[in-house]
């Protein structure tokens, strides 16, 4: 059988062994130390941002920016239903309430109309919203973000899946109070686990470097008053990042590249619709996302696996998944609908056009049926 194709394999720089072994030659391979420092500044002069902060995961950067918005117990924090887990558990970890919000057809990614008119009509006013930037596609976050401001919201930007995505030229993760990106063993860059915390305000990633690295205040001893967390990202996952961060460009261009050869194969066909581009964005398209209006995806699914090629469905909405039955949300239907319908397919950098084109002729052959 030929070579697995996955989803999205980590494509090292080549720089990565080489910065690994210096780390190695320093001893300091705990966390914190040179290479943390430089990844957090390849990621503040690559974004923009003024401040960034590199933990363990970016589930672990969202809890720090809700623990140092001062989220906690009863709280109604806001969110994109259309998400993966890592963006919600976090509220749970704070001992808040997930609000669910729906997508819209337009981008796929939350709605700035459901959004405003939840917050319109709602009793309880929500402390903060953590919207996601689905599949590398940058959202509605000009008009998400003049929302949330209005009515007095914190804004998380879950840009864990959009390094390198663009509104209107500024990156995503950038727009909130604060942003995150992952470093997860299939995103766009790799650390093989990893997250990044940015904000503009330097007091929030100084109190959330602060719980980081288990509250410690500052005594010759260990001396605490509140309670923190083991977060902060060693110096070898950070030699890798820092390696990864050199190629995010060309990274992106390959991305692009892979779904413009799948619109190549696929576009023709009535039945096929792509994940939406939304005007002045630039998404990094980390993975190639599409629905069909009469087939079931998971018999696409099962039939690419038959030649040992990965596939995923669509997110399953966050307000249907059994642990959020009693959660509230304010829904229409969009992302049930786009999961009931969708499919994401192999979108590895290291795939040459041939490997995209089998993969559309075994959707094609499925279609036909």
């Amino acid at each position: 059988m030929r070579d697995r194709i996955f989803l999205s394999a980590p494509h090292m720089s080549g720089n990565e062994l080489k910065y690994i072994e210096k780390v190695f030659e320093s001893n300091y391979i705990a966390p914190l130390g040179e290479y943390v420092n430089k990844f957090e500044a390849s990621v503040e002069n690559y974004t923009g941002t003024k401040n960034a902060l590199a933990v363990t995961s970016g589930t672990a950067a969202i809890h720090l920016a809700l623990r140092v918005l001062g989220i906690g117990q009863g709280d109604d924090v806001l969110a994109s239903t259309f998400t993966f887990i890592g963006s919600i558990n976090a509220i749970l970890y704070q001992n808040a309430n997930p609000v669910f919000i729906d997508s819209d057809e337009e981008s796929w990614n939350l709605s700035p109309k459901l959004l405003n008119k939840y917050l319109c009509k709602c009793e309880k006013k929500p402390k903060a919203l953590i919207l996601t930037h689905l599949y590398g596609m940058s959202a509605d976050i000009e008009k998400i973000a003049e929302i949330c401001k209005l009515h007095g919201v914190y804004l998380i930007e879950d840009a864990a899946e959009s390094l390198g995505a663009t509104y209107n030229g500024k990156y995503t993760g950038t727009f909130g109070d604060f942003g995150i990106y992952s470093f997860n063993g299939n995103k766009i860059l790799t650390t093989s686990g990893g997250g990044m915390l940015v904000s503009d305000n330097k007091e929030w990633i100084e109190r959330a470097k602060f719980y980081s690295t288990q509250a410690k205040e500052p005594f010759v001893h260990y001396e605490h008053k509140e309670y923190g967390y083991n977060y902060r990202m060693s110096n070898i996952l950070a030699a890798i990042g820092v390696a990864q961060m050199e190629v995010i460009e060309e990274r992106i261009s390959k991305k692009r590249k892979i779904f413009e050869w799948y619109e190549e194969y696929l576009g023709d066909i009535d039945e096929v619709n792509f994940m939406p581009e939304i005007e002045n964005s630039r998404g990094n398209r980390w993975l190639t996302a599409m629905t069909f209006t009469k087939s079931d995806p998971l018999e696409i699914m099962q039939a690419l696996e038959k030649v040992n090629v990965e596939s995923r469905p669509l997110w399953k909405p966050m307000h249907m998944q059994p642990l959020f039955k009693d959660a509230k949300s304010h829904v229409d239907g969009t992302s049930e609908n786009l999961y009931k319908k969708g499919l994401c397919v192999a979108s590895s950098t290291i795939m040459t056009k041939d490997e995209v084109q089998m993969i559309c002729d075994i959707i094609r052959e499925n279609l036909e049926k």
